[in-house]
């Protein structure tokens, strides 16, 4: 249960658009006051291969509405990856009921400066890499155990490499590859959620429980 010294700020969903055979991946974090930042990823879920996007959108604005119409309602953001799925999808989740929560449009890229673009950012590799390690390695990112995915996102932790190319350029993912071979999805949701976190003052007090599963039971987020 949620520390009382820690009180939860705001939600943090992250999620990972899959392309035709990539999965799709969906975190919801806490992010608490501090200083310092911490971040508790409570929820992991992969939709079936072949979803579809709308289907997607669906199962994600079904859980910001979840965390939205709780009593006080908690800041909710959800960063989405912009990066490979265009314009047509982003309309697709600005165009659901989201409850308040606000939209985040990431695009990634292997240069070195965050950029603003229409409600959202482009935002560097290393800066998303950089987010989860920071919080891992002083021990402020906490996964819980008995998520069905933790195991898989442990994984994708263990095999995701950082290179710098002899253009200068950062090329991250599982192995030497970006978006083949090993599955990273896990992974770039969590980093989202994480890199999201950080940038902004909380908002909001939150609960660390989670009602939007399909049938509706209550689940523990996270276990001390």
């Amino acid at each position: 249960m949620t520390s009382p010294t820690a009180a939860p700020a705001r939600f943090v969903l992250g999620v990972d658009l899959g392309q035709a055979r990539d999965w799709t991946a969906i975190c919801v974090a806490e992010r608490f006051l501090g200083p310092p930042l911490r971040v508790d990823v409570g929820h992991l879920e992969r939709p079936p291969l072949g979803t579809r996007y709308p289907a997607v959108v669906d199962r994600v604005a079904r859980l910001a509405v979840a965390l939205r119409t709780r009593t006080p309602a908690p800041a909710v953001q959800v960063a989405i990856d912009y990066t490979g799925v265009g314009r047509a999808v982003l309309d697709i989740f600005r165009e659901v009921d989201l409850a308040g929560a606000s939209l985040v449009p990431i695009t990634i890229h292997g240069g070195s400066a965050v950029v603003p673009d229409e409600g959202g950012f482009h935002v560097p590799k290393r800066d998303l890499v950089g987010a989860v390690q920071a919080l891992l390695q002083t021990g402020r990112l906490k996964v819980a155990d008995a998520l069905p995915e933790a195991a898989t996102l442990a994984k994708e932790m263990t095999e995701f490499r950082v290179r710098i190319g002899l253009g200068g350029h950062d090329s991250y993912g599982v192995a030497d590859d970006w978006r083949e071979g090993a599955h990273d999805d896990l992974v770039l949701a969590v980093a989202m959620a994480c890199w999201l976190a950080g940038r902004e003052p909380p908002a909001a007090r939150s609960y660390s429980y989670l009602d939007a599963t399909d049938d509706d039971e209550r689940r523990e987020w996270w276990t001390r």
